[in-house]
């Protein structure tokens, strides 16, 4: 099974800047959706941004012109660039990959944004 390793959370101040990263474990030959969820303590997890085996994105409006999602040179690798934090984009955030009908999740990486 494709495990999804993900790295880049941490402590920013508001207004800084971070990347996530989030890699499939092993080489596939299709390339598949992608994307981010959140979930901050308390709430739901919520979409944050997606992005299609074509390239399409779509993002949380909470989060647009401010966050971008991109994938890298290696199949199913993505980027979160995250610009202009804010408190309340403190949360876990999970990369996820559709595989058909199944999505596999990652296991989290925490964002911190405080003062």
């Amino acid at each position: 099974q494709v495990q999804l390793v993900e790295s880049g959370g941490g402590l920013v101040q508001p207004g800084g800047s971070l990347r996530l990263s989030c890699a499939a474990s092993r080489n596939m030959a299709i390339i598949y959706p992608m994307g981010w969820y959140r979930q901050a303590p308390g709430k739901q997890r919520e979409l944050v941004a997606g992005i299609t085996s074509g390239g399409r994105t779509d993002y949380a409006d909470s989060v647009k012109g401010r966050f971008t999602i991109s994938r890298g040179n290696a199949k199913n690798t993505v980027f979160l660039q995250m610009n202009s934090l804010k408190l309340e984009d403190a949360a876990v955030y999970y990369c996820y990959i559709d595989i058909g009908s199944l999505r596999r999740w990652g296991q989290g990486t925490q964002v911190t944004v405080s003062s």
